[in-house]
């Protein structure tokens, strides 16, 4: 089953929207990223979110093998370089999810959105 592990007391399911909370609570406190965004499809607007809304802009997959993919739709802070922003944020997420979660993380896809000015 997916997101499921099997301990000697039983067995453990973890749903994909935990992970996706937890893993967007680690983005937005990385250097640079500015919050999460949600793109509307119909207009092709981008909006930022607010911060009790943090999954709407990560969508979170967990392979048969117990292997997760997570997708970021984010904006990032005017003025920072993109890739040190985005290895950053690839590196914390992938160590505290694996970390909270016990599973892999097999790949994490980060879609930039937007550059916002920060006051």
């Amino acid at each position: 089953m997916k997101g499921s592990m099997s301990t000697d007391m039983g067995i453990i399911t973890v749903s994909t929207d935990v992970i996706a909370k937890y893993a967007g609570t680690v983005a937005v406190e990385c250097f640079g990223i500015v919050g999460m965004a949600a793109v509307n499809v119909k207009d092709g607007l981008v909006r930022l979110l607010k911060k009790d809304s943090l999954t709407h802009g990560i969508q979170v997959s967990i392979s048969d093998e117990n292997e997760i993919t997570i997708d970021f739709h984010v904006i990032v802070a005017y003025g920072v370089s993109i890739s040190a922003v985005t290895d950053n944020l690839i590196s914390n997420v992938k160590y505290k999810v694996e970390e909270f979660s016990g599973m892999k993380v097999d790949k994490i896809n980060i879609y930039i959105e937007g550059v916002r000015v920060i006051d």
